[in-house]
């Protein structure tokens, strides 16, 4: 018979991870204290990476006290400040590097690439100076739209109400009870309903 029964074999006890960190950790290093050294404390400039080991108690009162810019001249201070800026990184005067080229994409005159003025877009004609908002803005038709217009006879610069003019007048001119029959010009009849169907859908009458 067993002194104890058999449910206590089962009972594990926790086991304290704090106990084992300061068992492992080295004595803290404020004068006269004997405990573990579990947490760190930084050495102080110019020794980056560097750390002191102390007790918690210890490293709350060193933290109280430190300071990275101990000695050092305000002008120094101020300038490590603006460089912190950007991240310690140099940077440039905008306009003063002389010796920096600029890309051909950008070049002053024309004679740069041109595939850079195609790929630049202006929607806002910032660019190229006052526009006259009497004149009707050019639209860039659209491969659809632009097979459309040379259906019933216009160019991209049609306006609205031309396009639906002209389309008056071939639907008078191709309707099957004035063209007599005639079975070409009922074909052309349907090319101009197709054609005015895709430039309404498109916003352009």
């Amino acid at each position: 018979m067993k002194p104890y029964p058999k449910y206590f074999e089962k009972i594990r006890i926790r086991p304290d991870k704090e106990a084992e960190v300061k068992s492992h950790a080295p004595i803290c290093q404020w004068d006269g204290c004997k405990e573990a050294g579990t947490h760190r404390a930084p050495v102080g400039r110019m020794k980056e990476g560097e750390y002191f080991r102390f007790c918690i108690d210890h490293v709350r009162e060193y933290n109280k006290g430190f300071n990275y810019f101990s000695g050092v001249p305000d002008s120094e201070i101020a300038r490590f400040q603006r460089e912190a800026l950007t991240g310690h990184r140099p940077t440039w005067t905008m306009g003063m590097n002389g010796g920096a080229r600029s890309s051909p994409d950008m070049a002053q005159m024309r004679s740069g690439r041109a595939g850079y003025y195609n790929r630049m877009r202006d929607p806002f004609n910032l660019f190229n100076g006052p526009r006259d908002h009497r004149q009707p803005r050019e639209r860039k038709a659209k491969p659809l739209e632009a097979k459309a217009l040379e259906t019933l006879g216009l160019d991209t610069k049609a306006t609205g109400e031309a396009i639906k003019a002209r389309y008056k007048e071939l639907v008078k001119r191709h309707h099957p009870d004035a063209n007599g029959g005639d079975r070409g010009s009922e074909e052309r009849f349907r090319d101009v309903l197709q054609a005015y169907r895709v430039l309404k859908q498109a916003g352009l009458c």
